[in-house]
């Protein structure tokens, strides 16, 4: 197993708190992560149909077998055995005693909520990260690829083809995990309904343009939307507002967790496919949103994520509150710099700064760093480096 970089926040945790809650979607590594990190915790699947039906028959009996506590996977599968678990907690603290994974969130956070506030910690673990992904013998080297690929581990870990492992992993999540979040009777429309959103990637969520261009409603796009973000698929973006007197965009932005699905939902199969495709700009946004969103999470903080723009166009593709300040980010997919890619970021700096201090930047796809007076370019393969942030 390569090193994940949730592994000290998780070990952090552990130290404090008696439950550990790790989710994250299917096949991102939370199993992997857990049985290298508590190597002394017995490990039970509530996968396992004969497991299962023992916690779900006889709860405590089940329990009494880990008398100083388990890793569980897919704990969502019993959602009543974490009522269980806190009377267990509540007469032993003993931290990092429970690790708990599940790959179904908005399910799953909502029994811990119920049965765990206050007793747990809940971290999510995503898709590779490109510091992580880097740490594998082979990875992909060049933008197109990295797009391409994306970033579940088992494409990495086995060497499967990434275009037959991420069809298989679309069938499974449409056919099994569908149907376990939220009875969906047309899988065929939901399965449009995935392919649209991902055309539209990187753009404001209009979920009645949404709606009608997949023949639904738009109360149902809206509950499919959420399965999506439940399973850790897609999430949506918010408006920076803070308290400027401007007129300013209140729609959320639609992004993907991992760009390699992305691609695969939109038929693109080769690099050739993609540096010549109209959503290549759009998806290389993407991926610079989820590479922050990981950086982000990896170390425990699940929010500060925004992007701006205003009635008038003027848009940062990215803002972070770094409490302090601001840091406004555009991204271009461009290889070289010229003073069109840095424009944007300038105005919408510009706009923010006399509310707080902004620090800008433009992440691009080509390899020159520069550092001007009033703009910070960064090359995309220097994203994940810390000195920059």
């Amino acid at each position: 197993m390569v090193r994940r970089d949730l592994s000290d926040k998780t070990l952090e945790a552990a130290k404090s708190f008696p439950v550990l809650t790790i989710t994250g979607p299917r096949q991102s590594g939370k199993s992997t992560l857990c049985r290298a990190l508590f190597p002394q915790h017995p490990y039970t699947n509530l996968e396992q149909p004969d497991v299962r039906s023992f916690a779900l028959d006889d709860p405590r009996a089940f329990l009494a077998g880990y008398p100083d506590g388990a890793v569980i996977d897919e704990v969502q599968r019993c959602p009543d055995l974490l009522s269980y678990i806190q009377v267990l907690v509540d007469e032993k603290k003993t931290p990092g005693r429970w690790i708990l994974t599940g790959s179904q969130n908005l399910l799953l956070l909502e029994s811990v909520s119920q049965s765990l506030a206050g007793r747990t910690a809940v971290l999510h673990l995503l898709p590779l990260s490109r510091s992580e992904a880097r740490r594998f013998r082979v990875y992909p080297k060049t933008l197109d690829e990295v797009l391409l690929t994306g970033g579940y581990p088992a494409i990495f870990d086995k060497r499967v083809p990434f275009a037959d492992w991420l069809s298989a992993y679309v069938a499974t999540y449409v056919e099994r995990d569908v149907r376990t979040i939220s009875n969906v009777a047309d899988l065929t429309t939901f399965q449009r309904f995935l392919e649209l959103c991902a055309g539209r990637t990187a753009q404001l969520l209009n979920l009645s343009a949404l709606a009608s261009d997949v023949g639904v409603s738009q109360p149902t796009a809206k509950a499919w939307l959420s399965i999506l973000e439940a399973s850790f698929l897609a999430f949506r973006l918010p408006p920076f507002h803070a308290n400027l007197r401007k007129r300013l965009v209140k729609m959320p932005k639609l992004h993907f967790y991992d760009t390699g699905l992305v691609c695969w939902l939109l038929g693109i199969r080769t690099t050739e496919q993609l540096r010549v495709h109209p959503l290549r700009g759009a998806i290389f946004e993407t991926w610079v949103v989820s590479e922050l969103t990981k950086h982000r999470m990896n170390r425990g903080e699940n929010r500060g994520l925004f992007f701006f723009r205003d009635r008038h166009g003027v848009e940062a593709d990215v803002i972070i509150d770094r409490g302090d300040r601001l840091q406004a980010i555009e991204v271009k997919a461009g290889e070289t710099v010229t003073d069109d890619m840095l424009r944007p970021a300038r105005r919408a700096s510009a706009i923010l700064k006399p509310a707080t201090q902004v620090e800008t930047f433009v992440v691009h796809g080509g390899a020159a760093r520069q550092s001007r007076q009033d703009v910070t370019v960064l090359p995309w393969n220097q994203l994940d480096k810390p000195d920059w942030a």
